[in-house]
C-alpha cells in the first residue's frame, strides 16, 4: 500500500481538472485527452490494455441532442382562456431523445411521485386514469419508505417504465419541498439549454432507454405551478404536503398543456478506457473484481464568476486519480490479486450512466465473470475522515470484506445520513446492480476526527456551492492523510473479495437482489 502517495494523486489531479481538458464533456477533445492521459498512466503502472481489438478503448456510440431553446415552448390550456410560459424562468426541457419535433396536447394529471409499490401498500396510480394524458409528477419517492426501495422507486427509468405502461403520452417533473431546498432553481436550470443530452445506442444501432410513447417531457419551476394546479380540488401546496407525508393524491388538475420541442441530433463516441492485471490463481482468474470511476464532467458552460470551465475536481478526477492509484498499489504487490482487477474508466456519467450502462450491458470480458463492483466517484475528502458510508454494502455479501477492508484503514462505517439523495441510483454502481452485479460505492461519512471541524457542513458546503459548478476546481482543498487511508481502504476492498473462496452473493432476500440478480 505504500506506493499510493500523494504526489501521484496531485499529478492526476492537475492534469485531469486542468483547464487544458475544458471540463472532459463526453465526446469533446478534452475528454479524448483525458482518455489517453488515463490509458498511458495504466500501461505505465503495467496494466494490460483490456479495450476492444487489443486497445485500451471501447467506442461508445452516442446520440447527442442539443435542443432548440426557441423551439421548446409549454402552453396553459384552462376555461379562462392559454398561457405560455417562460424558457428557464418557468421550464426547461432536455429535448426528446430521438426525434428532432414533438408536439403533444394532453389533459394533464398529477400522480404525486409516479410510483406503483404495491409491495409497499402504496401506489400514485390507483384511481386515476392517465392513458393519454401528461403525467405531472414529483421526483423522488415517499421519505417513509426503505432506502432500497426509495432509491429504486426514485429513478427516472423506473417512472418512466410505468408512465408508458400506463399510456400517458408525456410528463412534466415538479420539485418538492425537500428537492427546492437541496439546490434552488437558479442551480438545477443553471446550464439548460447549454450543455447538449445524449443516450447511448445498442448493436442495432437503437437508443437505449428511448420510450416513444412519451411525446414530450419538461421541469417546471414550482413558483408557477401553483397556476397549474388552481383549476383542480387540490392546490399545489396541498400537492407539497401530500408528497412530504407519502401519501397519494392523484387527480386530474382540470387543465390541458401542449409540450413542444425542437432539437439537433448527432452521432458521436466516446471512449471507455479499459485495463486489466491478470489474477493469479488460475482457477480464479476469470472472474474480475471491476473498478470503476467516471471521467467525464460538464465541460463548458454557462459562465459563474466569470468562469465557465467547469473542471470537475471531485467530480471526478478525484476518482479517476484514485483508480489510478489503485492499479498501481495493485501491481506493486509481490503476487497479483486471485481474481482478475478490471479497471473502467467510463464515459457518459454525467449525461446519465452512460458508459457504464453500455459497459455493463457489452463488456469486454465474459459478462458473467464480472463478480463485483467497486465505484469510485467525487469522494469528498474536505477533512480528516472519522468514517465512510458504504452504499450497497448492506445487499450482498460485500458487506464483510468492506467492513474489514474500512476498519483496517481506522475508519467506522455509518448509515445514509442523507437518503433523500438516493445516491445508490445516481452513479455508475448501479449500471452493474441492473445486471445483476453486486457492487459498493464508498463515499466520505460526515464525522471528522477534529470535533473543531463539522464534517457535515463541509460535505453540505461543497454541494451547495461547488457540486456542477466551475468552482469544482484545483482550489479546493483536500485533507491529505484521509485521502491516502480512503485510496487503501478501496483498495484493500479488492484484495478481501479477490481472496474469497466464493463470489460475492446477493442476500437472501435482497431488494436489489431480487429485482435484478442473474441466479445464485
Amino acid at each position: 500500500m505504500d506506493s499510493i502517495e500523494r504526489g501521484n494523486l496531485e499529478k492526476h489531479l492537475n492534469y485531469l481538472a486542468s483547464d487544458e481538458l475544458q471540463g472532459r464533456m463526453s465526446g469533446e477533445p478534452g475528454y479524448d485527452a483525458a482518455a489517453k492521459y488515463v490509458a498511458e498512466q495504466l500501461a505505465a503502472v503495467g496494466v494490460e490494455p483490456a479495450g476492444l481489438f487489443g486497445g485500451w478503448f471501447q467506442d461508445v456510440p452516442l446520440l447527442r441532442r442539443q435542443i432548440d431553446v426557441d423551439g421548446a415552448s409549454i402552453t396553459v390550456h384552462t376555461d379562462r382562456g392559454d398561457a405560455g410560459l417562460r424558457w428557464k424562468d418557468d421550464f426547461t426541457m432536455g429535448g426528446d431523445q430521438v426525434r428532432d419535433e414533438t408536439t403533444v396536447r394532453a389533459e394533464v394529471v398529477y400522480a404525486g411521485f409516479g410510483v406503483h409499490a404495491p409491495e409497499l401498500g402504496y401506489s400514485d396510480y390507483d384511481g386515476v386514469d392517465v392513458k393519454g394524458k401528461i403525467v405531472a409528477i414529483f421526483g423522488g419517492a415517499p421519505a417513509s419508505f426503505p432506502h432500497n426501495e426509495r432509491a429504486y422507486y426514485s429513478s427516472g427509468r423506473t417512472k418512466r417504465d410505468l408512465m408508458v405502461e400506463r399510456g400517458a403520452v408525456g410528463y412534466i417533473y415538479m420539485r418538492s419541498r425537500s428537492d427546492q431546498q437541496r439546490r434552488s432553481w437558479d442551480v438545477v436550470t443553471l446550464n439548460a439549454g447549454v450543455t447538449a443530452g445524449m443516450s447511448w445506442k445498442n448493436l442495432q444501432g437503437e437508443v437505449a432507454d428511448h420510450h416513444h410513447q412519451l411525446e414530450g417531457s419538461a421541469l417546471v419551476n414550482e413558483a408557477v405551478a401553483p397556476d397549474i394546479f388552481a383549476p383542480s380540488p387540490i392546490s399545489f401546496e396541498q400537492a407539497l404536503d401530500a408528497a412530504e407525508a407519502g401519501r397519494p393524491a392523484s387527480q386530474p388538475l382540470g387543465v390541458e398543456m401542449t409540450l413542444t420541442q425542437k432539437s439537433e441530433h448527432t452521432d458521436i463516441t466516446s471512449p471507455n478506457v479499459v485495463g486489466v492485471i491478470r489474477g493469479s490463481d488460475p482457477e480464479l482468474a476469470d472472474e474480475y473484481i471491476v473498478y470503476t470511476a467516471h471521467l467525464d464532467h460538464i465541460g463548458v458552460g454557462t459562465p459563474v464568476d466569470g468562469d465557465a470551465i467547469y473542471n470537475g475536481f471531485y467530480d471526478n478526477a478525484m476518482g479517476v486519480a484514485l483508480m489510478i492509484e489503485a492499479a498501481r498499489a495493485f501491481k506493486a504487490m509481490p503476487r497479483a490479486p486471485a481474481r482478475s482487477i478490471l479497471l473502467v474508466a467510463v464515459t457518459g456519467e454525467e449525461r446519465g450512466l452512460l458508459g457504464s450502462d453500455y459497459f455493463a450491458q457489452y463488456p469486454t470480458v465474459r459478462a458473467e465473470g464480472m463478480i463485483a463492483n467497486i465505484n469510485l466517484d467525487m469522494p469528498l475528502l474536505l477533512y480528516p475522515l472519522a468514517d465512510i458510508i458504504a452504499f450497497g454494502a448492506q445487499h450482498s455479501t460485500l458487506d464483510v470484506p468492506i467492513a474489514r477492508a474500512v476498519e483496517a484503514e481506522g475508519f467506522a462505517l455509518t448509515p445514509d445520513p442523507i437518503p433523500e439523495e438516493v445516491l445508490f441510483i445516481r452513479s455508475d454502481q448501479y449500471s452493474f446492480v441492473r445486471q445483476g452485479v453486486p457492487a459498493v460505492f464508498l463515499v466520505p461519512g460526515f464525522t471528522s476526527t477534529d470535533p473543531d471541524i463539522n464534517g457535515g457542513a463541509l460535505f453540505q458546503g461543497h454541494l451547495k456551492t461547488h457540486y456542477h459548478r466551475p468552482s469544482d476546481d484545483l482550489s479546493r482543498p483536500v485533507d491529505w492523510p484521509s485521502a491516502l487511508r480512503f485510496a487503501r481502504a478501496n483498495v484493500r476492498i479488492g484484495l478481501e473479495i479477490a481472496k474469497d473462496m466464493k463470489p460475492p452473493r446477493w442476500h437472501e432476500g435482497d431488494f436489489f437482489g431480487e429485482k435484478f440478480s442473474r441466479g445464485q
